[in-house]
């Protein structure tokens, strides 16, 4: 076995001294000062850092695809240096194999096997390919350039520079079990309905809630302008919302309902209008309102359209029966659920990625967020369905919500008849270690901690004290359960037609 290691590696030496010699019979030129400057450039991975940061300018995938490729060069950079550096000790080039107008000083005192600059340079490139093909195909041959820029400088043996180009590939496949491709989000679809007509407004009554996070003093009037057959019934702050969108729905000649404000004055937006028969014209008011995105009426003229054509679509509705006060002695409300409810850390996370979304993209945004939130949360004792927890987040949506990890975005069918259960739980070992990983190789949805579930009916307890319940973004302290429950297609809803 050691004889033939022995030939192996004489033979791995004719060959490398072989392709050496080749390289040093190349004439001199401009080309040996590029390659010198393109080594240099990727000295301690700064070239790769400084590509991710121009990468990182450009939110989405670009972005994603920065981070990707900085996670894999990370992980072939430590396998190198850590462990086969150590493992494989061997002796660079000398000056006599290379022209001394080619052969850099000084050279690197560690072992040449492998090459750590090609395993860095392969596995940025194959890492961020992988998220963006195309930034792939555009990064390739500089990484290409680098590998061969040290074999060019007499830095490495040319088998030195296949082994760390092989390692830089195979820590960007492994780090891409971490960093999972998301699949593509079902296509769109809707379960079509028939809804009045409403030129100009006619026959529609909406209510402005003026606490909605994007009313100003225009509001009311650019309503008025597109809808010049409406009646508008503009909430101000000391008025009873629910009370006002009741008369609202019953103003004469009401055919449909519109609502501006957020998702909590949607959801008793659309209780009323369940409540009487009457298609929901969702409006993109308020600070959050994800409705309005999932219905597509996200813009004005969206709604317009889909208003005026009587365009519509059913959509389920979720019931949250609560339980509030006194153990003994409880008070029981019932709650309309368009879109999700949550208890523990996952209302500050939602609030956080939506702070840096603008700036860092959703993706990241969604990392950095998780990061903040839990690196200082604590978690929450919960019985959901009859098993006890402790858990970061408890999540129910109204629907099937993608992707299916901690930060769901889209909801591509609104009348899928399921409630959208998800938790991350604190009951193993190392828990907040575990969730911090997690998130940070993108493996959440694939982790122990997450269980992805789904169902028709789903029953929270408070283990212990009282919790706060959090329902479209509405807060409710002092709750002892949530039972919920669907109400297939309950609403008609305009959307425009593709």
């Amino acid at each position: 076995m050691q004889s033939k290691w022995r030939r192996s590696h004489r033979w791995i030496s004719r060959v490398d001294r072989y392709l050496l010699r080749h390289v040093s019979d190349l004439p001199g030129g401009n080309h040996d000062d590029f390659f010198r400057r393109l080594s240099a450039s990727a000295n301690h991975g700064k070239l790769w850092m400084g590509a991710a940061a121009v990468m990182a300018a450009f939110p989405g995938r670009t972005r994603r695809a920065a981070l990707h490729g900085l996670i894999a060069q990370a992980v072939a950079s430590a396998v190198t240096n850590g462990v086969f550096k150590t493992l494989l000790p061997r002796t660079r080039p000398l000056p006599e194999h290379l022209p001394v107008f080619r052969f850099v000083h000084p050279q690197p005192t560690s072992s040449s096997m492998p090459s750590g600059h090609s395993a860095s340079a392969v596995a940025f490139a194959v890492g961020a390919g992988m998220v963006r093909p195309a930034l792939g195909v555009v990064l390739a041959p500089v990484a290409a350039g680098v590998a061969y820029s040290r074999i060019h400088t007499g830095a490495h043996w040319p088998s030195d520079v296949l082994f760390g180009s092989a390692l830089g590939a195979g820590a960007a496949l492994v780090t891409r079990h971490w960093w999972p491709v998301r699949p593509a989000f079902p296509q769109v679809a809707r379960t079509w309905a028939e809804a009045p007509e409403l030129p100009g407004g006619q026959g529609l009554s909406i209510v402005v809630n003026t606490l909605g996070g994007s009313f100003t003093e225009e509001t009311a009037a650019a309503l008025q302008e597109v809808f010049p057959e409406a009646y508008i019934n503009t909430v101000q702050p000391e008025e009873n919302l629910v009370e006002e969108i009741r008369k609202t729905a019953e103003h004469p000649g009401t055919r449909a309902l519109g609502v501006w404000g957020g998702d909590g004055t949607v959801g008793a937006a659309a209780a009323a209008a369940v409540e009487r028969s009457l298609p929901l014209l969702v409006l993109p008011g308020g600070t959050l309102n994800h409705f309005a995105r999932d219905a597509g009426t996200g813009s004005l003229k969206e709604a317009v359209a889909a208003a005026s054509r009587g365009e519509a679509a059913m959509a389920d509705v979720g019931i949250v029966t609560v339980e509030r006060g006194l153990a003994g002695n409880p008070e029981t409300a019932r709650l309309t659920m368009l879109n999700t409810s949550s208890v523990g850390l996952y209302p500050n996370f939602v609030r956080r990625r939506e702070q840096l979304q603008p700036a860092l993209g959703k993706p990241l945004a969604g990392v950095v967020a998780m990061f903040r939130t839990f690196a200082a949360g604590t978690p929450t004792i919960l019985t959901v369905d009859g098993r006890r927890h402790k858990v970061w987040i408890a999540y129910v949506g109204r629907g099937r919500y993608y992707p299916r990890d901690h930060a769901p975005l889209l909801r591509p069918v609104m009348d899928d008849g399921v409630l959208d259960v998800r938790m991350i739980t604190a009951d193993e070992s190392f828990a907040r270690l575990r969730l911090l990983w997690a998130v940070l190789t993108g493996t959440v949805a694939t982790s122990r901690i997450t269980h992805l579930s789904e169902g028709t009916r789903v029953r929270i307890d408070a283990g212990g004290s009282p919790m706060a319940l959090a329902v479209d973004g509405e807060a409710l302290a002092g709750v002892l359960s949530a039972e919920y429950t669907v109400r297939p297609r309950a609403l008609a809803y305009y959307s425009p037609h593709p």
